[in-house]
Parts: structure tokens; sequence; C-alpha cells
């Protein structure tokens, strides 16, 4: 595995987030740079290759070149290798129908687009500095289902936000189960000085927090058990990580954590057939 910073900083300024202030506005590195840094990795023998920013989204729009995320995806696509890319992380207002169209017709880009929504309440979202709304986001999440039906999608929520109420949270919980996520990655919010989130008013007891945050963690591990069982029976191409914690353990397109039945060794693509689900993992049997 190898990661690959293709920009730094973040221009987006959400009322919860310090990074702006701390890391400063967004510069991408130029594109021939990065195209020869992924060259060499896959020459020596790299497989597994995420392109890092905090929002790799917006990659671009500072530069002359006239290149865009979706772009550079598209060249580095058409690196010779056996490789995976992976991204992270993707702002919604960004993630263009372009950026999808990419992924759907290049075979390299990994099966998996995590894109945080944060509330599944436009207020919260307009609250939060998000500037999408619910719909948009559904809009999306849906045109991905549509033109790549075999990735997963994975996204971050924030339970609590401040004058967050339960109507509201329950838009939240009706969105996971509408889009029906892979996995979320949901946080309690807790303020960052310096941010307007900081001194906003109607901030959520921590008890209610922790409520709402198991109420939704407890709905998404239920579908995500649900996204998973999908794939018994099916052969999915894999990377072996080796041996860890005494497993033997490979990772597919989508980036789910299949456990072997039998030692493969790491850095290897190889077929498995899927033979078990749980909410995080899957198990295979090499083939």
């Amino acid at each position: 595995k190898a990661w690959v910073s293709i920009m730094y900083g973040c221009n987006n300024f959400c009322t919860y987030c310090i990074v702006p202030y701390v890391r400063g506005r967004e510069r991408s590195r130029e594109p021939e740079q990065i195209l020869e840094e992924v060259r060499g990795l896959v020459a020596e023998g790299y497989k597994d290759i995420t392109l890092l920013g905090q929002n790799v989204n917006s990659y671009g729009k500072d530069l002359d070149s006239n290149v865009d995320f979706a772009d550079l995806l598209a060249q580095i696509n058409d690196i010779s290798g056996d490789f995976l890319v992976r991204f992270m992380t993707s702002h919604p207002k960004d993630a263009s129908k372009e950026l999808v169209d990419v992924m759907a017709s290049s075979p390299k880009i990994a099966r998996h687009f995590h894109l945080p929504v944060q509330s599944g309440s436009t207020r919260v979202l307009n609250a939060m500095n998000r500037r999408y709304t619910r719909e948009q986001y559904l809009e999306k999440a849906r045109y991905i289902k549509e033109k790549i039906p075999d990735a997963a999608l994975t996204t971050d929520i924030i339970c609590g936000f401040p004058g967050e109420t339960e109507e509201e949270f329950d838009e939240t919980v009706s969105l996971v189960r509408e889009v029906g996520f892979d996995m979320l990655y949901c946080f309690i919010y807790s303020p960052r000085r310096g941010t307007a989130a900081e001194k906003m008013p109607g901030r959520i007891p921590h008890d209610e927090q922790v409520r709402r945050f198991e109420r939704l963690t407890a709905a998404q591990n239920e579908m995500s058990l649900k996204a998973n069982e999908k794939y018994v029976g099916k052969t999915l191409r894999l990377l072996s990580d080796g041996d860890e914690d005494g497993k033997h353990t490979a990772r597919s397109s989508q980036n789910k954590i299949v456990t072997l039945d039998r030692f493969v060794p790491a850095g290897t693509f190889f077929d498995a057939e899927i033979t078990a689900s749980h909410p995080f993992t899957l198990e295979g049997k090499v083939l």
C-alpha cells in the first residue's frame, strides 16, 4: 500500500472544522508530479495506491493546467501495471457526474466511494456550511449506484451538532436507510476552538449525543450486514494483506475486508469465493 498527497489545505470552512485555519487554503500539486510519483510506485511493486487530500474532488481548481480530479484519475488509470487506485476524502458538493463516469469506465479505480454526508437535514447541513441539500446528496448517491452498481458507498455523520432537533436527527436516520450505505463512520460532535460552531447555541447534552450515536450505529449495523450478504456465493478479485493479528486477510476493490481459509502472500491479486458475511467483514475461500 502507498499513499500519495495530491493537494493540501481546504477552502470549505465547514463550521465544525479547524482544518482551513491550520492547513491554509487549497494547494494542488502539478499533475505530472503526481503521475510521475504513481508511475514510480507501480514500478516498485505497490498494488494499492490511495490519493489523499482534504477535498480531493476540488483538485486542480488552483492550477493553470486545466486538469481536474476526474482528468487526473483517468490519466492514472492509463498507467501500465496491475494496481488499484483509491482516494479520500470527497466533498459532496464537488462530486461531479464526470468523476463518477470516469470511475465507471476505469478498471483500475477502486469500486468504493467515501462521500461524507454529515447530516440528513438540510437545515443542519446549512448550519454546517456544507453547501448542498439533502436532496442534492441523495441525487448524487443514486447516480453513483446507477453508474457503478458494484460500488460500495460509505459516509461520515456527526451526531448531536449544536441545535440539531430530534426530528432533524430522524432525517439523518432516514437518509442512511434510503441510501443503504455499506458502512458509516459516526462521530459525536465536539467543539473545536476557533470554529464557528463552537459559539453556536443549542449545545446537545453528551448523554443525548451518545443515545443518537448508538441509535444510528445500530441501524447501520443492520444495513452493513445486509449489504455484505449479497456477496456470499460470488467470486471477488482480492488483494492480499498477508497475515494480520494471526488471520489471513485481503481486501476487495469495494474496500471489504475478507478473512481467508489459507495464506496468500501480501501484495498478491487473486480470486476468492465469498462463503460468509458479517457486518464488517466477509469470509472467503481462495480459488
